[in-house]
């Protein structure tokens, strides 16, 4: 079971992607240090990206590629910062149409 401040962070953390897409189809999970950020669509659910709690609200983060690896992305920060370059960087998987 994630722990409270593990919620809390998922939660800050889906409400600034819904900010920054302008759709609440993007969740967030918390999986231990890690917030696995997924899309749900129909009747599918595709875990896209995942934050990495590198410190005290310092995080980095990692695209799932087509192999199912973890491929480190560009910049860190705290979490707002790390969001916003997830969101840029990927933005076709964050496409409601895609």
């Amino acid at each position: 079971m994630p722990s409270f401040d593990a919620q809390l962070k998922a939660a800050e953390l889906q409400r600034q992607l819904a900010t920054l897409t302008g759709h609440d189809l993007a969740h967030v999970k918390p999986y231990g240090k890690h917030l696995l950020i997924q899309m749900h669509r129909d009747d599918s659910v595709d875990t896209i990206a995942r934050l990495i709690e590198t410190g005290r609200n310092a995080y980095s983060s990692a695209f799932r590629s087509h192999t199912g690896r973890w491929e480190p992305l560009p910049g860190t920060g705290d979490l707002a910062t790390t969001a916003g370059l997830v969101v840029t960087l990927l933005a076709t998987y964050f496409d409601p149409d895609y």
